[in-house]
């Protein structure tokens, strides 16, 4: 008798047509790469052929087409009732016999290799799935913890009427694909009991913004449907490909903890899944440790490079033997098909409103319209072209409708859930973990979403004005003067590592202190001392991970500026060290009790004084323990550490020696020291801040306060603040005249030479190495660089034939 199945170790990927995309990528890893380590669990697949045997066998294909003929391609208005028309037909059918001998064969011989007691994961997987240009994921059905031969071919039976779900006829009829073409492969697999354990998903590539240096992996306690289903907020790990490849100890660049408030788990008693409360201490662990997180990422990269693509992962951890597996392997599918990473489209929200709601926000981009409050996909109807969807959560049963919105909006669900991976596929801006959407948001009420303002997705009231600006990146002529960014938030960086710039010409680490931190770091390092009983609860509550408490402040400030540093590398990122004034130092929590009362802070304790003073000294210290942690353990060598508001010679050399004390000596592993220039006394005395500095950058808002002797941030003396003054720019020139003389880079960072044509002229006339602009201003800063270098040609080349 012919034989309807084929056992992974005889399946690979040339055979999409027989057992379809999912299973031939099964058999694909098993077969070949389970000998580099990745652990794939065996199993086999039942044939195409094997379909079209039941379907011959049942008499029902030309009723199934009947059916389909049925169906309003245009607005799929009887979507609901064809779809169940057609599962129903299969459901009746009888199960052929030929079929169900091959799949008892297939199941004996998992249990003379791996035991009686095996329970068994059964997989819908199509013949045209997992293409490069289309995901197909979620579109049939999954059946887990199948155990013994009789469930084993309901499971079947159920897995063949799947092929009809809505979800799936919609797909595939925007897809392009004939329906009655398209056959069902079912791959019955060894079951992975993550719900003993963990499960979740990998990407080889950012799916925000298409940077491939790093891999995303998710994480969640028990089954992944809470994943994909974006049911929970899940643990995420980015991890940077090339530390890896070099061998680097640590190249997780980013942790961040999520909520994982739901656990799914089997119903022992054979009814499915249950979905229970996770445990307190269970939402405070993180899923994974380093060294899994690290498994997953090595064998996500083996993945990769033997598909030479960027691909959609799934893996589960087995709660019984602690061993970790891939499960399954996709084509990743919308930053993919981005053929031009290079054209840029910016979005500016040009005004505010009042805030509804915030969650992680995806797309970069912003939506307005009006808010369609949702709870089941049975509501779909409601819901018109241009609106923005607002419901608690998304399957793949809401994919028929999603097209049709022009932005979504969850209370749960984190970066690879199914809303945020739809949402890419569909081009809608996104927010998903919002927690309290449902009830902030009124249906019917307009909104405007906006994901353009960072990792934050923000809901705003009303309808807003915003303006967008695409600009193909290959079109602008490179510079001579090298145009950087000036850059606080790691969540923008991916994006921005597309721009066309040569790195960071500053990095602030302020932004980072007061969003991921937010506690004073003597307040971490003296936390046995603190006074307050509360200011001692809060920073209990958000270093409990940690049991050494300023461990907190060095991790998260090193991975805030690894993930800086990851983005642009090798490129230089030159990162400024902390230079709050002492009243926002005072902000921080626990500040208070650390910083002094000061009448003037802009000129008081800051910057490079603080760094050697007995007051400050223990948590520079830390500073210097993230920044060494980054170059060092992290690899990201191309990390430059820069001084501000240097006073003097003598601090400079004190300063340099406090780096030095603590593991960052100039020279020492290609670091290179900068300063920033700001006091009129860093450029009287340029050339002898040179001999303790690699190079220098112009802080222009600083040096015009100082030189000008008029406080920056006063209202009253706004139109004398100017950094147009001749006194300035002869400031500005004298720097850079030393800077040359002694071969000393020099940049200079600021909103000038973009605003004003004039300024970049005058910078580029003078010799300036670089210029660093916000990322908003940095199309129209090239811009006046290659104007100001052309006239510079034009000019010299007049003179000369004078």
């Amino acid at each position: 008798m012919k034989n309807y199945i084929k056992r992974f170790s005889e399946i690979d990927i040339n055979d999409v047509p027989i057992v379809g995309g999912k299973n031939a990528s099964l058999g694909e890893m098993f077969q070949k790469l389970t000998s580099k380590g990745v652990q794939v669990p065996d199993g086999f697949a039942t044939t195409s052929e094997a379909y079209w045997l039941f379907l011959e066998e049942a008499g029902i294909k030309d009723s199934l087409a009947q059916e389909i003929k049925k169906l309003d391609k245009k607005e799929f208005s009887n979507l609901r009732e064809v779809g169940k028309s057609i599962r129903q037909t299969i459901a009746d059918a009888e199960f052929p016999e030929a079929i169900k001998k091959s799949v008892k064969e297939g199941y004996e011989n998992l249990v003379k290799e791996y035991g009686e007691g095996i329970s068994m994961a059964v997989r819908s997987s199509a013949t045209a799935e997992d293409l490069p240009n289309a995901s197909f994921a979620g579109q049939q059905e999954t059946y887990l913890n199948v155990k013994g031969f009789s469930e084993l071919i309901a499971a079947c039976h159920k897995c063949y009427a799947s092929l009809f779900t809505d979800r799936a006829i919609k797909y595939r009829e925007d897809n392009g694909f004939d329906q009655m073409e398209v056959a069902l492969s079912i791959g019955v697999q060894l079951m992975v009991r993550a719900d003993l354990a963990c499960s979740g998903v990998n990407f080889t590539l950012d799916p925000d913004t298409g940077f491939d240096d790093v891999v995303l992996i998710s994480g969640v306690w028990g089954l992944g449907e809470n994943i994909v289903q974006g049911s929970v907020n899940p643990d995420d790990f980015y991890v940077f490909k090339p530390s890896i490849k070099k061998g680097i100890r640590q190249p997780i660049i980013s942790r961040n903890l999520g909520s994982k408030k739901k656990t799914m788990v089997y119903d022992e008693s054979g009814n499915g899944t249950l979905n229970l409360d996770t445990s307190l201490e269970k939402q405070e662990q993180y899923v994974l440790t380093d060294r899994e997180v690290l498994k997953l990422a090595e064998w996500s990269m083996i993945i990769e490079e033997h598909y030479q693509r960027p691909m959609d992962i799934e893996w589960a951890k087995d709660g019984k033997n602690d061993q970790l597996f891939i499960v399954q392997a996709r084509p990743e599918t919308v930053q993919s098909a981005i053929t031009n990473k290079l054209k840029i489209t910016t979005f500016t929200l040009l005004e505010k409103g009042k805030i509804l709601t915030k969650g992680m926000g995806l797309g970069n981009k912003i939506a307005a319209g009006k808010a369609r409050v949702l709870h089941s996909p049975q509501e779909s109807d409601k819901l018109q072209k241009g609106e923005i969807l607002v419901t608690e959560r998304t399957d793949p049963d809401w994919d028929p409708i999603l097209k049709k919105a022009a932005g979504i909006i969850t209370d749960q669900g984190g970066r690879t859930s199914h809303a945020a991976i739809v949402a890419r596929e569909v081009g809608a801006a996104a927010i998903v973990g919002a927690i309290d959407a449902t009830k902030s948001i009124k249906d019917g009420q307009e909104i405007t979403i906006s994901c353009a303002e960072g990792d934050t997705g923000i809901a705003y009231e009303g309808r807003l004005k915003w303006n967008e600006q695409e600009v193909d990146t290959q079109a602008l002529r490179k510079p001579k003067t090298q145009p950087m960014l000036i850059l606080a938030d790691p969540d923008q960086a991916f994006k921005l590592s597309f721009y066309p710039t040569e790195g960071i010409g500053l990095m602030r680490l302020e932004f980072v202190i007061n969003n991921s931190i937010q506690i004073h770091p003597m307040a971490l390092k003296h936390f046995d001392t603190l006074k307050d009983a509360s200011t001692k609860e809060t920073i209990e509550k958000l270093t409990h991970h940690y049991p050494d408490k300023a461990d907190y402040f060095v991790h998260k400030l090193a991975e805030g500026v690894a993930t800086i540093a990851a983005a642009f590398y090798p490129k230089d990122v030159i990162v400024r060290t902390s230079d709050f004034k002492s009243n926002e130092y005072a902000n921080l929590i626990g500040g208070t009790e650390f910083e002094p009362e000061e009448s003037n802070p802009m000129i008081g304790f800051r910057g490079a004084s603080r760094y050697y003073h007995p007051k400050y000294q223990e948590a520079f210290e830390l500073e210097c323990k993230a920044m060494k942690m980054v170059r060092e353990d992290m690899g990201m060598d191309n990390v430059k550490i820069m001084i501000p508001f240097c006073r003097t010679l003598k601090e400079a050399k004190k300063v340099v020696e406090v780096l030095k004390n603590n593991g960052l000596k100039r020279g020492e592993n290609g670091l290179q020291l900068y300063m920033m220039t700001e006091i009129p006394n860093n450029v009287i005395l340029a050339a002898e801040f040179a001999e303790f500095f690699d190079g220098f950058s112009i802080g222009s808002n600083d040096l015009t306060q100082l030189t000008l002797g008029v406080d920056r941030d006063s209202e009253l003396l706004s139109d004398i603040f100017d950094i147009n003054d001749p006194g300035v720019k002869k400031m500005i020139a004298m720097a850079i005249d030393s800077a040359k003389r002694t071969h000393t880079k020099i940049g200079l960072c600021g909103q000038a030479p973009s605003d004003y044509p004039e300024f970049a002229q005058f910078l580029v006339e003078k010799g300036i190495n670089s210029i660093s602009f916000n990322a908003d201003a940095l199309i129209a800063g090239i811009e006046n660089i290659n104007a100001a270098e052309e006239d510079l040609v034009t000019f010299g080349m007049a003179e000369s034939s004078n």
